[in-house]
């Protein structure tokens, strides 16, 4: 007589929020995308992207260099911004990304956010994490100005994006109310840095943390999802080993 399976396999929804121009947020993309693809079960699992901006009150438009506009935020000479990049720099490198604040530029990242989500809307979850990853490396790898329209398009067209849609999403409201929703959701659930991984909404980490965590993230997730149920049926006095013994 065959057994019947005792339960279906529920796939783990992972969401997380991020910023485009968070350095933290590229590094935890690719640490998350290590423990994702050494993941048993990675095939039962849906990945989210969600805008977050830390900087929601940069000015719309073209950028300025990151170093100058973090000097004047902070108040501080460009020299000691400069040395406060030295560790994610060398910490990016070590996930091999090439990151160069010389060449980065400060912007609003609005109109971004709102491409992933085209990316997601037109070509499903797939082709808005690679929008992602191209956003991410054109600003912190390549010093593209993404808020340069045209900048925005050419860079989302590259990871599959239709440049078209890009260009009639960015004359229009297209997206805005998504990239709203994302971090009213955010606020709700108490996020206040990125990047924050949440995974069926019951368990969650937050920061650029290392890929054995993301495991434990995942593997936490699974046994929440998926808890491994005893046949109804079975004796429960049958005989059985315990520890480093058996009973005679």
């Amino acid at each position: 007589m065959s057994i019947p399976t005792l339960n279906t396999v529920r796939t783990l929804q992972v969401e997380v929020w991020s910023d485009i121009a968070c350095p933290w947020c590229y590094i935890g993309k690719r640490r998350f995308a290590a423990a994702l693809a050494d993941f048993p079960h990675r095939e039962h699992v849906e990945v989210t992207w969600k805008a977050y901006e830390l900087s929601p009150h940069t000015p719309v438009g073209p950028g300025r260099p990151e170093m100058a506009a973090l000097s004047a935020l902070k108040g501080i000479p460009v020299d000691r911004v400069r040395q406060m990049f030295v560790q994610v720099t060398a910490v990016a490198a070590g996930e091999g990304l090439a990151y160069d604040f010389d060449r980065a530029l400060a912007v609003n990242t609005f109109a971004a956010h709102r491409l992933v989500h085209l990316a997601r809307t037109t070509g499903g979850a797939r082709l808005a994490e690679r929008t992602l990853e191209a956003l991410f490396s054109a600003h912190f790898e390549h010093g593209a100005d993404l808020g340069d329209d045209e900048t925005l398009v050419q860079v989302v067209s590259g990871a599959g994006v239709d440049p078209d849609a890009a260009r009639a999403a960015l004359a229009s409201d297209a997206g805005a109310d998504a990239v709203r929703a994302d971090e009213d959701e955010a606020r709700a659930l108490g996020v206040t840095g990125v990047p924050f991984f949440v995974v069926d909404r019951r368990v969650a980490v937050s920061g650029a943390q290392p890929a054995d965590v993301f495991t434990q993230l995942l593997e936490a997730g699974w046994r929440e999802a998926n808890p491994l149920q005893t046949l109804a049926t079975a004796d429960p006095d049958a005989a059985a080993c315990v520890d480093d013994s058996c009973a005679t």
